[in-house]
C-alpha cells in the first residue's frame, strides 16, 4: 500500500478511535446521572448497534460506488453531530437520540479496512490492518484514561473534547486522504466463485439480507463470518459492560468505582494491544499464519474474561487485562485480513460492511443479555458468558488452511 494513503487513514482512525474511547467509560455513568437503569445502559449501547445494523451496509455499498472517501466524510459528520446531542442534552431521552444519530452514520471502521483492502495484496493485509489495531491501542491507551481525568470535573469534558478530535478528524480526511474510489466492478477471485454468492460487481442493499447470506454459503467464509461474531459477541459483552461490573464488584477508598478508575484499566489494555500491534503481530502472522493467530487469540480471549468471574484484587485484574488485551489485539486484525482474502476485490465495500453489521449485531445482543445478568448482580455470569462466547469460536469449523493451499496451487 502506498505510504501517502497509509499515514492519512492510520490518522483518520487513530483520532476517531480517540474520540470513541473517551466516550466508553463515560457513557454508563452518564446514564446512569440521568436515572438510567442498568437494563437502560444497555439498550443504549443496543440502541447506537441497531442504527449501525442498517447503516454498516448502506455505507458500504454506497462506498464501492462513489468511493470511500465522500462516505467517510459522511460517517465523521454523523459521529460529530451525535456528540454535539450528547454533551448538550438535559434528558435521558436526548443522550438516546444522540446514539442513535451516531448509529445511523457509524461506518468509519469498515470504511477505514475497505480503502486498505483497495490499495493492499491479499498477503499484506494483515500488517496493514494491525496498523489499524496500533490506533486502537493508542485510542484506547490515552482516551479512556483521559476520560476518567476529565469526568472526575465534569462528565460533559471528555465529551467537549470528543467533538474537537471529532472535527480535527473531518479536517484530517477532507485534505489529507487521496480520493482514490473503489472499482465499480471487478473480476472476483478464483478462491470466491464457488457457491451461490452474487457477482462481484453487484452491490448489496439494506434489506438483500437473503444475499448477504449468500457469503455464508461459501466454505471460505462462512466459518470466518461466524468466528468474528463470536468475537465480536464476547468483545462487546466486555466493552458494553465492564464499566458496571467494575462499579459493582470493586472499590477505592471506600466508594465505588467510577470513570476514573475504569478508564485506567482500559488505558491499560490499550497499552498491551498497542505494543502487540506496533510490530510482534506482522511477525507472529508471517510465522504462524493468521488461522493458528485467531485461535491462540480465542483462547487468550476467552481466559482473560474467565479471570474475572472470582473475586480477586488488582493483580487478577491486569493478568486478565493482559490476556484480554493480547486476545482482542490478534482476532481482530487476523479475522479481517481473512475475510478479505477470502473476498473479491470488488466485493471489498460489500463484505466489510458485512462484517461490520456482524459487530452491530453483537453489539445489538451482548448488551442486553449482558445487562439482565448485571442486574441481577449475577457478575461471575456476565464475565463468564464473555468467556463462553470466546471459546465457542475454538469449536467453529474454518476452511482457510485448505482454501489457502488452493489458492497456492492456483
Amino acid at each position: 500500500m502506498r505510504r501517502s494513503a497509509l499515514l492519512p487513514i492510520f490518522l483518520v482512525v487513530l483520532v476517531d478511535i480517540l474520540g470513541m474511547t473517551l466516550i466508553l467509560p463515560l457513557l454508563p455513568f452518564y446514564a446512569e446521572s440521568f436515572g438510567a437503569s442498568v437494563l437502560e445502559v444497555g439498550l443504549l449501547v443496543s440502541s447506537f448497534a441497531a442504527c449501525q445494523l442498517v447503516s454498516g451496509p448502506i455505507l458500504g455499498a454506497l462506498s464501492d460506488r462513489y468511493g470511500r472517501k465522500p462516505l467517510l466524510l459522511l460517517s465523521q459528520l454523523g459521529t460529530l453531530a451525535g456528540f454535539a446531542l450528547l454533551a448538550s442534552a438535559k434528558t435521558l431521552a436526548v443522550v438516546f437520540l444522540g446514539r442513535i444519530l451516531d448509529g445511523a452514520t457509524a461506518g468509519n471502521l469498515s470504511l477505514a479496512q475497505a480503502y486498505i483492502s483497495d490499495h493492499t495484496a491479499p498477503e499484506a493485509r494483515t500488517r496493514s490492518f494491525a496498523l489499524l489495531g496500533v490506533a486502537f491501542g493508542l485510542g484506547f491507551l490515552v482516551g479512556p484514561g483521559l476520560s476518567g481525568w476529565l469526568a472526575t470535573r465534569d462528565y460533559r469534558a471528555p465529551i467537549i473534547l470528543a467533538m474537537a478530535l471529532s472535527t480535527l478528524s473531518i479536517v484530517t480526511t477532507a485534505t489529507l486522504l487521496p480520493a482514490e474510489p473503489a472499482p465499480r466492478t471487478s473480476a472476483p477471485q478464483a478462491a470466491v466463485t464457488e457457491g451461490a454468492a452474487p457477482q462481484a460487481g453487484r452491490r448489496l442493499g439494506v434489506l438483500s439480507w437473503g444475499q448477504y447470506l449468500d457469503y455464508f454459503r461459501r466454505p471460505a467464509l462462512r466459518g470466518l463470518l461466524l468466528r468474528f461474531f463470536l468475537f465480536a459477541f464476547s468483545f462487546a459483552v466486555f466493552t458494553s459492560g465492564f464499566a458496571l461490573f467494575a462499579e459493582r464488584r470493586y472499590t477505592h477508598q471506600g466508594r465505588p468505582w467510577g470513570p476514573r478508575e475504569v478508564g485506567y484499566v482500559l488505558a491499560l489494555s490499550g497499552l498491551l494491544g498497542a505494543l502487540l500491534q506496533g510490530g510482534a503481530l506482522g511477525r507472529l502472522a508471517k510465522r504462524f499464519g493468521e488461522a493458528r493467530l485467531v485461535t491462540a487469540g480465542f483462547l487468550s480471549l476467552g481466559a482473560g474474561y474467565a479471570l474475572l468471574a472470582p473475586r480477586g484484587g488488582l493483580a487478577l485484574l491486569a493478568a486478565a487485562a493482559a490476556l484480554a488485551a493480547f486476545g482482542s489485539g490478534a482476532l481482530r486484525p487476523s479475522l479481517t485480513a481473512l475475510v478479505t482474502q477470502r473476498a473479491g476485490r470488488g466485493e471489498q465495500g460489500a463484505v466489510l460492511g458485512l462484517t461490520q453489521a456482524l459487530t452491530s449485531l453483537a453489539q445489538l445482543s451482548a448488551p442486553l443479555v449482558g445487562g439482565v445478568l448485571l442486574s441481577c448482580r449475577s457478575l461471575a455470569g456476565w464475565a463468564m458468558l464473555a468467556a463462553a462466547a470466546s471459546w465457542l469460536g475454538l469449536l467453529v469449523r474454518s476452511d482457510v488452511g485448505k482454501d489457502v493451499a488452493s489458492n497456492a496451487s492456483n
